[in-house]
């Protein structure tokens, strides 16, 4: 059973903001909102170019302008916990929604250091405001990298995620682990949602979309891992954001087990596409988009521009989402078709860039 929250009128923290799933979401709810009050925090850091992120809190500043919610933007990491005691006791949010981590499967190999202080040091900081100010709703961002070399395919939650491939994936599964025990000992409602492949405009530059698109426009080549043979979930954007709304909105009900304690109010959800791409499939639809939007020209030579390479450490061959389980408990799958998200993140890189 899932307890409904009323939005509007609430304060609201989004951590990983101006990130790109978290921009996209307080401008959902600078827009849907009718009332309160809602906290961007996140520390900026260069990880990619900043001024993409200066770009994405642009336009959520300017979105606040005509909205009739108050929005406060904190600069400062998740991983200074005097710094989120401060915003936990002074603006003591209702709803929490974590996005900021340190993103990366293959960063992570050679910058394990970071990975620790964002997505635990800095999850177990939001986890203990959570705590000492009660909330009615935490959710996170987990990721389908926690079912590592899964060979059963779609992913479902039920299954088990006890071999992570990489140290991100590891730090994910973390999360999930903290959420679950706190969800236990101090009754805090908790959602974890393991995205999959997220992609679209003003997206993260490190994502193979958006690096291959940099490089075709550069007259560069790009590599495509393990000979082309990988199938991935990609999830656009919006439809990402319009999970985690709703589910921001049912937070997982508080009740008592037979032998008097809390059962904890936890749960987990897959937001994936449900139709996994085949990345030469993928590859081919972004070269023509961005033919259409005139980010590469009309005689551009694909071939010549493409090397076959083998699988990278950390990396899977398939992801693949079962999202039965947010579909029955909120109403809602993921619908947008690589074609028509393509599109539109061609369209904004010919505006953003050229």
């Amino acid at each position: 059973m899932k307890q409904h929250i009323e939005l509007s009128g609430e304060t609201v923290l989004v951590t990983g903001s101006p990130g790109f799933v978290g921009a996209n979401l307080v401008l959902r709810l600078l827009k849907e909102m009718t009332s309160g009050t809602v906290i961007s925090m996140d520390n900026m850091n260069d990880y990619y170019d900043p001024k993409l992120k200066e770009y994405r809190l642009s336009l959520i500043e300017n979105a606040a302008e005509t909205s009739p919610v108050k929005h406060v933007f904190i600069k400062g990491s998740i991983a200074d916990k005097v710094l989120v005691d401060n915003v936990f006791a002074e603006y003591q949010p209702s709803v929490v929604v974590n996005l900021a981590a340190q993103a990366g499967v293959r960063y992570s190999i050679d910058h394990p250091d970071v990975y620790i202080e964002s997505n635990l040091i800095g999850f177990f900081n939001i986890l203990e405001g959570c705590r000492r100010y009660p909330v009615k709703h935490l959710v996170y961002a987990s990721s389908s990298s926690v079912y590592g070399g899964n060979k059963k395919v779609p992913f479902s939650v039920e299954d088990k995620v006890d071999t992570p491939v990489s140290l991100y994936a590891a730090t994910k599964k973390s999360n999930e682990l903290l959420a679950h025990s706190y969800s236990k000992l101090y009754n805090v409602p908790s959602t974890g949602l393991r995205f999959f492949t997220v992609y679209g405009p003003a997206g993260r530059p490190d994502m193979f979309y958006f690096s291959a698109t940099q490089k075709l426009a550069a007259g560069k080549t790009i590599q495509i891992f393990n000979y082309g043979n990988c199938q991935r979930d990609f999830t656009y954007v919006d439809d990402v954001v319009e999970g985690v709304f709703r589910v921001m909105q049912g937070a997982p009900e508080k009740a008592t087990g037979e032998d008097g304690l809390s059962i904890p109010p936890y749960a987990v959800y897959n937001i994936g596409g449900g139709t996994p791409e085949n990345l030469l499939d993928y590859i081919q639809t972004l070269q023509e988009e961005l033919v259409s939007a005139g980010v590469l020209p009309q005689s551009y030579d694909f071939e010549a521009h493409r090397e076959l390479v083998g699988m990278q450490p950390g990396d899977v061959p398939v992801t693949y989402a079962d999202s039965k389980a947010l579909e029955e408990d909120y109403g809602f799958r993921p619908q947008i078709g690589i074609r028509e998200g393509l599109r539109q993140f061609a369209q904004w890189y010919k505006e953003y860039y050229m």
